[in-house]
């Protein structure tokens, strides 16, 4: 959804709502999991946080939390909805005046204690997103080198006239929303490895 100011409480509020008897709007829901489909624009980044295990701790709390959207230009609604398959969750971006509303489902969550361990979750697009796909955000401790991961995997196709006409800025904001989703987990796991609470 495209708005021209930024959307309120009350209206994200009824905007969630109406997703909650919609359908995921792409097939291919949980492929995250393995083998991405093809037919789609990719896209991976990964991050290191640190070493060890109360980098890993701090990491799998902050996307808990879903840091990932402390990045000041792009918002998650509501900001405690809780980590669980099936959540409802508004994504709320903004720039150059213009607003989107987008709506996701979170499709499964993950938590490995065997080495290599792993912790996150996945969420795909319902009806009224400007796109259609799946995003997976992992936080990984491989215990061969101690060494910590933040990764975030995607794939996802325009869902909309607009997303077509704004192709090559939608790409670009996709790719910057890695790298500073990347940015906000390392501060996150910065924060808590110096004793200080994020």
């Amino acid at each position: 959804m495209l708005l021209f100011k930024r959307p309120t409480a009350e209206q994200i509020a009824a905007f969630l709502a109406a997703q909650r008897s919609q359908t995921f709007s792409y097939p291919e829901v949980g492929a995250t999991r393995g083998k991405l489909p093809t037919g789609y624009f990719v896209d991976r980044t990964r991050t290191q946080l640190g070493r060890g295990e109360v980098t890993y701790l701090a990491a799998c709390a902050a996307l808990r939390r879903w840091e990932i959207f402390r990045i000041g230009w792009v918002e998650l609604s509501p900001p405690e909805a809780p980590l669980a398959a099936g959540t409802e969750v508004a994504i709320v971006a903004g720039r150059c005046g213009l607003w989107t509303l987008n709506a996701c489902r979170v499709v499964y969550t993950l938590d490995e204690p065997d080495p290599p361990r792993h912790f996150g979750f996945a969420y795909g697009t319902l009806p009224d997103h400007l796109e259609r796909g799946e995003e997976r955000f992992l936080v990984e401790w491989n215990d061969e080198d101690d060494s910590v991961w933040f990764d975030v995997t995607a794939f996802s196709w325009p869902n909309h006239f607009i997303a077509q006409c704004g192709l090559p800025m939608i790409r670009r904001m996709q790719k910057r929303f890695g790298r500073d989703s990347g940015r906000a987990m390392q501060l996150a796991a910065a924060q808590t490895f110096a004793g200080v609470a994020p």
